[in-house]
């Protein structure tokens, strides 16, 4: 994006906003709390254990502390990919549970009913709470390139990198193997085995999904792929860049629909707006559909324009990750649902 702050506010269009508390009781809630307060007793144990640790993240920042972070902090997504690699943490922010409170599509494998959430929906981020989880570092990733920390508050974000380091993993204008590749390299910095059988397997299935997506591709390159996402006013039409996910498609060989470059200018080059009226200004076999709980999914779309497209009536959509979680385990899913869509679908663009 052209723009980093443009970018910031356009993404944010799609989620909730929320408000911050003062610092100053942040402070006094600091020495109120103790390290013992969530997280498990091992980590604890094996971070007091190790030496010096540092990691220089996405903006160039290299963090340095006495010993491996036991109390940390993090994007609920970023969370969940540590989760797939054995690291633990002690609370998140972000989408982490349903209204019915259960786990977001966001929290992986995580048990949500033992975390500590600072905040579920934009623009919440409780910092009293985050002060008492004594955090040694906060992580979360970058849509991006001006270093903005995802689901950090703008307005509070200075209080809250006052009271612990930041380290941020970009997702921003890249292909998914290479914040794939970030993430592991987090993981095995805070203490994950990366040499073990589960994660060297993971890896390899996630290669043999690309090498699968690839070979659909090319077989079949008239099949049109059309990614969207609902509001109840507004149908948004993503375009192939920027998105890890998106890139790694196209670079893969598949056939994404592209709106236009000045359809996309109004949003910093992330999607074009479309009435629901014009829902079919692009012919596609497939629809990918956004699958975050802030999303209106397709089984509750209730507009006619949307039931008359031809992919709709050949029952070809099928649901995209905007925020994958990084870890090989839970990104192979996304090639292979994509690769089964293109290698049956018909031709009906």
């Amino acid at each position: 994006m052209s723009n980093a702050r443009a970018t910031h506010l356009t993404r944010r269009g799609i989620l909730a906003a929320g408000g911050a508390l003062g610092l100053g009781a942040v402070l006094a809630a600091c020495g109120d709390e103790d390290s013992k307060s969530g997280g498990s007793a091992d980590a604890t144990k094996s971070a007091a254990a190790s030496g010096p640790w540092s990691f220089e993240d996405d903006r160039g920042t290299t963090v340095k502390l006495d010993k491996i972070p036991a109390n940390i902090v993090a994007f609920t997504g970023v969370a969940a990919a540590l989760y797939d690699y054995g690291i633990e943490v002690k609370g998140v922010f972000g989408p982490t549970k349903t209204k019915d409170g259960k786990a977001d599509v966001q929290a992986g494998d995580m048990d949500v009913s033992k975390l500590t959430v600072l905040g579920n929906t934009w623009g919440e981020f409780n910092i009293e709470k985050y002060a008492g989880l004594a955090p040694d570092v906060l992580l979360s990733t970058m849509f991006d390139d001006a270093g903005t920390l995802w689901y950090v508050p703008a307005e509070s974000k200075d209080k809250i990198l006052k009271l612990a380091p930041s380290v941020g993993i970009s997702v921003y204008d890249r292909q998914l193997p290479k914040p794939l590749e970030r993430m592991l390299a987090l993981a095995e910095s805070l203490g994950a085995d990366v040499k073990a059988a589960k994660t060297v397997e993971a890896k390899k299935n996630f290669e043999t999904a690309a090498e699968r997506l690839r070979k659909a591709a090319k077989a079949r390159p008239e099949i049109k792929v059309l990614v969207g996402s609902a509001s109840q006013d507004i149908f948004y039409v993503s375009g192939s860049n920027l998105s890890i996910d998106l890139e790694y498609f196209k670079a893969l060989g598949v056939n994404l629909v592209e709106p236009s470059a000045k359809a996309l200018k109004a949003s910093g080059g992330w999607y074009e707006n479309l009435s629901w009226e014009n829902v079919d200004k692009y012919p596609a076999d497939i629809i990918m559909m956004d699958d975050r709980t802030a999303t209106i999914q397709p089984a509750d779309i209730t507009k006619a324009t949307w039931k008359k497209l031809p992919a709709v009536k050949a029952d070809q959509v099928i649901p995209r990750t905007p925020e994958p979680i990084l870890s090989y385990d839970k990104c192979t899913p996304m090639l292979n649902t994509l690769a089964e869509a293109i290698e049956k679908a018909k031709k009906v663009a």
